[in-house]
């Protein structure tokens, strides 16, 4: 069975926006390429796409497009990532079931991972994008992601898609 989770993408101006504020980020951090960025909504782990499908649209029916900004850098241990601005976006998550999880939801969109031992590592980043601001867009769909293992990395793929009420 495939991994599975739900995600929101951001529109190809975003993510062209955040590639040129990182500019080139040479090494030092393992870097997430732009067309693996997304803002996960919640995690299922393995399992069958078909029956995560239908209950995800059963959980997403109805529900309004939400509005979402990409913000400045943070860190998780050993995770540099963008904080997303507005707070529609947490009920989107716990209907799509972040809640879950045993940590609590924490909106962002990783940027790159390094060695936990090393934080000082991300400290540049989190300086270089301590202004970041994306334009705000609404995001009109969830995606449901699979997630394959790869020797370059994982690769995800939309299996489903699922779109939001415009307001």
């Amino acid at each position: 069975m495939p991994v599975l989770f739900s995600a929101l993408l951001p529109p190809d101006d975003v993510v062209e926006a955040i590639s040129a504020a990182l500019g080139d980020p040479g090494d030092g951090l393992r870097w997430e390429p732009p067309e693996r960025w997304h803002i996960t909504l919640a995690y299922y782990g393995p399992d069958d796409v078909g029956t995560r499908a239908a209950w995800l649209s059963a959980r997403l029916a109805g529900r309004p497009a939400v509005d979402v900004r990409l913000e400045k850098a943070a860190t998780f241990p050993g995770v540099l990532w963008l904080t997303v601005a507005g707070s529609e976006l947490e009920p989107l998550a716990h209907a799509a079931g972040a809640g879950a999880e045993p940590r609590p939801y924490r909106a962002h969109l990783t940027l790159a991972r390094f060695p936990r031992e090393e934080p000082g590592l991300a400290a540049r980043w989190t300086r270089q994008l301590a202004g970041f601001t994306s334009r705000r867009w609404q995001a009109a769909e969830v995606a449901l992601m699979t997630s394959e293992r790869d020797p370059g990395g994982p690769r995800y793929r939309v299996a489903r898609s699922f779109g939001l009420d415009h307001a």
